[in-house]
Order: structure tokens, then C-alpha cells, then sequence
């Protein structure tokens, strides 16, 4: 098992738990995240980017294949705004990996694990195609409008998704 921390910072040598917003999974307690390298493609974005993201699973429905990935060989899907693109585009990420056994898990379907403690990275990636690397995991990419109405479809759908920094996506009216 792999597990990173996909971030825009290039130097970061040591990661000491940060405490998690009150509000979010954290639940406010200082903690290192991490993802799984199959949910890594959520993450394959700068980050406050919006989106809506969703994989296969094995417990979805052919129907909601066919309704929500274009080609057949597509695990994941992510929808980004318009006004994103350029950003995106243009963003260099680093890829931090770690020894797996220094976290636990948090959410399987999401792909959290988490560590109380600090956590030096074994080896650093950089991205400086963000699309390729999706494409490489992958992924399908939508440039939409407005987010909101993919989001309901997806959460109402059989696949498994993620819906992330939606705090900074625009409402059309």
C-alpha cells in the first residue's frame, strides 16, 4: 500500500499533525493526513480547487457507468469550474509518499489515514502536468459551469465520490 500528501509546497521536509478544522472529519484534533494511491486522483489538483469526484466501485451500477464516464476504461471521474482551468493548467504539485505504518486508517471510502505523530516523507514527486497525471490514473475530466447540479447526481448515483473545497465553488442563479 502506498499513501501520500499531494500539496503545492516543494520543501517540506517533516509534517507535524496540524489541528483539523472543528467542523471537518477531524473533528479538530492535530493530525498528518494522508490518501491512498486509489483515491490519489481526487487530489491531482491545486488545493482549493472545487470539484466533484467519483470512482467505481464494486457495488455500483452498469447504469450509472454508462450515465457518468465516457469511455470504458475510466475509474474516476472529477468535475472542475470554468474559472479553474487556467490555475490547474499551469499548477506544479508535489506528490509526498510515506511508510504506511505510521498512520491508520481514517475512511476507506475516501482513502483518509491519519497519524497523531510526525511523519518524515520517504520521497517526493513533482507534477507539472496535472492533467496528464489524471489522465495516467485514469481519469475522466469535465470542465463545467456550476458544479452543484453534478454533485447532486453523483451523490444520488451508485459510484463512490467525493465532493471537495465546495465551500469555494460558485452558485449559478
Amino acid at each position: 500500500m502506498r499513501i501520500f500528501h499531494v500539496g503545492e509546497n516543494p520543501d517540506i521536509e517533516l509534517f507535524s499533525p496540524r489541528p483539523s478544522r472543528a467542523d471537518g472529519a477531524g473533528m479538530g484534533r492535530a493530525l498528518v493526513w494522508a490518501i491512498d494511491e486509489a483515491r490519489l486522483p481526487n487530489y491531482l489538483l491545486p488545493r482549493d480547487c472545487p470539484r466533484v469526484t467519483w470512482h467505481w466501485r464494486e457495488t455500483s451500477l452498469e447504469a450509472d457507468r454508462a450515465a457518468f464516464f465516457s469511455s470504458p476504461s475510466a475509474t474516476h471521474g472529477i468535475a472542475i469550474e470554468h474559472g479553474w482551468f487556467r490555475r490547474c493548467a499551469g499548477a506544479t504539485l508535489y506528490l509526498y509518499e510515506f511508510a504506511p505504518e505510521g498512520f491508520r486508517l481514517f475512511d476507506e471510502t475516501a482513502g483518509y489515514y491519519v497519524s497523531e505523530a510526525e511523519q518524515k516523507p520517504t520521497g517526493r514527486q513533482t507534477v507539472h502536468d496535472v492533467f496528464a497525471a489524471l489522465l495516467a490514473h485514469k481519469t475522466e475530466l469535465r470542465i463545467l459551469d456550476d458544479l452543484w447540479p453534478l454533485s447532486a447526481q453523483i451523490q444520488a448515483s451508485s459510484l463512490g465520490w467525493s465532493m471537495i473545497r465546495m465551500a469555494n465553488a460558485k452558485r449559478e442563479a
